[in-house]
């Protein structure tokens, strides 16, 4: 089992930028697809991005591709997310999450989730 605890949320102005991490414990985090997903208020949770095993590939929702950047450190078990040219649309609770098999690329795919940090863009 692992256990994931986001950091770095807080509120930035359109078009500015913040970095998301996500420090994992518990089993080795290298066997771990990882992903980060958000949820605004009154809509489903949904996919940002994920990175591989070894961080060598990365998949991102067509929203994000261009502003926002996965990545991992597995020598200190954390995945970041650097967020871009940030729009008030990215406004949201935003989750780390990781799976086993497969890339954490739906909200069905993750088998572990963190408990949320808060990103507010303002206009």
């Amino acid at each position: 089992q692992v256990q994931l605890v986001e950091s770095g949320g807080g509120s930035v102005q359109a078009g500015g930028s913040l970095r998301l991490s996500c420090a994992a414990s518990g089993r080795t985090f290298s066997s771990y697809f990882m992903g980060w997903f958000r949820q605004a208020p009154g809509k489903e949770r949904e996919f940002v991005a994920t990175i591989s095993k070894s961080g060598e590939s990365t998949i991102y929702a067509d929203s994000v591709k261009g502003r926002f950047t996965i990545s991992r450190d597995n020598a200190k078990n954390t995945v970041s997310l650097q967020m871009n040219s940030l729009k008030p649309e990215d406004t949201a609770v935003y989750y780390c999450a990781a799976s086993t098999g497969r890339y954490t690329a739906t909200v069905g795919s993750a088998e572990y989730w963190g408990q949320g940090t808060q990103v507010t863009v303002s206009s």
